[in-house]
């Protein structure tokens, strides 16, 4: 962290949450983002908060878009997220501000909480799919124009930006992008009509706290009105949530019969993603699935 970066967050706290702008701050580098550089910020008094810091150019709007998400789950009252302390750009940087969420304990009754929350989440919903901007996934710009239909919204909104995306890079070819047509046709009875559920958007095992009090915080949403089983999908991808947490969830919200093909069909979209992040990996299992369907 440079010295001018430094007294900027603290010119940026001094107005946003009144730190004393003589008083040094403790700002130490941490790890966990993908795309920005983050940090924990402490003062002699021990206030503590959450900073990250990106390009403002090379991702525009970034933490504004982010801050709309939080504000958005926040404003349901159904799961806590962190409260935004700032959110502005600095020189050609654009620097996020959060509270300070200290680490609880993950216990089965906080995956029974989770599950609870994330099922009442869930049940608010919206005239259509979609949201009324656009976001980002990721390091990757997100489309949200609305859809009253999630086939739709899922096909031209979620798979084939990101197919294109593919091809254009030569990570996916033109007998993939056939495949996944065929796969098209068969949506409709893999998903049967529900409604728009407000969605996380981004819900991998990385993308959650327990904080002091045992309750589940959200962090890093990609928000939109979409189907339950993304999200539900994603806490497969990479390992699994705890058992408690998924009976907890079907006790609140019912899973469908074939949730577990739902799942599998979501998870082609955060699949995408990384084939076009991370590269050639991530190929096999995306072509496994459009195959089998």
């Amino acid at each position: 962290m440079s010295l001018g970066i430094s007294s900027t967050l603290t010119e940026v706290l001094a107005r946003s949450a009144g730190v004393d702008i003589a008083s040094p701050l403790q700002i130490r580098a941490i790890g966990g983002g993908s795309i920005n550089a983050t940090y924990h910020i402490t003062t002699s008094s021990n206030r503590q908060w959450f900073c990250k810091i990106n390009d403002a150019g090379r991702f525009p709007d970034l933490f504004v878009l982010e801050r709309q998400g939080l504000a958005l789950l926040e404003a349901t009252n159904a799961i806590r997220v962190p409260r935004v302390i700032a959110c502005e750009n600095i020189d050609q940087d654009q620097v996020l501000v959060l509270e300070w969420i200290g680490e609880g304990l993950r216990t089965n009754v906080f995956w029974q909480r989770f599950g609870e929350q994330l099922a009442a989440l869930h049940r608010i919903t919206a005239p259509s799919f979609g949201l009324e901007h656009q976001n980002y996934m990721g390091a990757l710009p997100q489309s949200n124009t609305r859809s009253p239909d999630w086939v739709d919204f899922f096909i031209h909104q979620r798979l084939q930006p990101q197919i294109s995306l593919a091809i254009g890079k030569g990570l996916l070819d033109h007998r993939d992008l056939q495949q996944f047509q065929r796969l098209y046709k068969a949506l409709d009875n893999i998903f049967p009509k529900e409604p728009p559920a407000l969605l996380h958007g981004d819900l991998w095992s990385g993308n959650f706290l327990c904080d002091e009090h045992n309750h589940p915080v959200l962090i890093d949403p990609a928000v939109y009105y979409g189907h339950r089983s993304v999200d539900l999908a994603m806490t497969t991808l990479f390992g699994g949530f705890e058992r408690p947490f998924y009976e907890a969830y079907a006790h609140h919200y019912p899973f469908p019969e074939n949730h577990r093909e739902q799942w599998e069909i979501c998870n082609l979209y955060p699949l995408l993603i990384h084939l076009n992040l991370f590269g050639q990996s991530y190929r096999g299992n995306i072509l496994h699935t459009i195959q089998r369907f």
